[in-house]
């Protein structure tokens, strides 16, 4: 049986994506979690992450802010607690639109996450054992 553990924000591990993004890694495989990953990501105004795709589910959860989300080429504005279900290979992102900070809560329906760039067909690991994030 996996271990309780009770995670404090700020001993979260910090990521700057480079692009004014940040990603706070929560719960994964390093916490004994077998079946989900979980974290925050905080988007400055007007950054957005490179249209991409996952090889699990996502759920997303827009914790304040306002913005957009891109799903197989469908727009959509979002706000504070709107949420997204995303399928695996489906092609998407969000984007803030808005004056203020954005940030949204994500889940992967596995600890073995992958992300595929829209772009190039690049496929890196992402949260998965020690690549934290793989690309930006």
């Amino acid at each position: 049986m996996a271990e309780v553990k009770y995670l404090k924000f700020e001993d979260a591990e910090r990521v700057d994506r480079g692009n004014g993004a940040i990603t706070f890694p929560m719960v994964g495989k390093s916490d004994g979690a077998q079946a989900f990953s979980a974290g925050v990501t905080s988007f400055n105004p007007g950054v957005d992450v490179p249209l991409h795709s996952h090889n699990v589910e996502e759920m997303v959860i827009i914790l304040e802010g306002e913005g957009e989300c891109e799903l197989d080429g469908e727009i959509k504005p979002v706000k504070t607690w709107d949420t997204t279900y995303v399928p695996p290979g489906v092609v998407h992102c969000f984007r803030n639109t808005g004056s203020a900070q954005m940030s949204i809560m994500w889940v992967y329906g596995s600890t073995n996450v992958t992300r595929t760039f829209a772009s190039t067909g690049e496929t890196v690991p992402h949260l998965s054992g020690a690549d934290k994030i793989g690309g930006k």
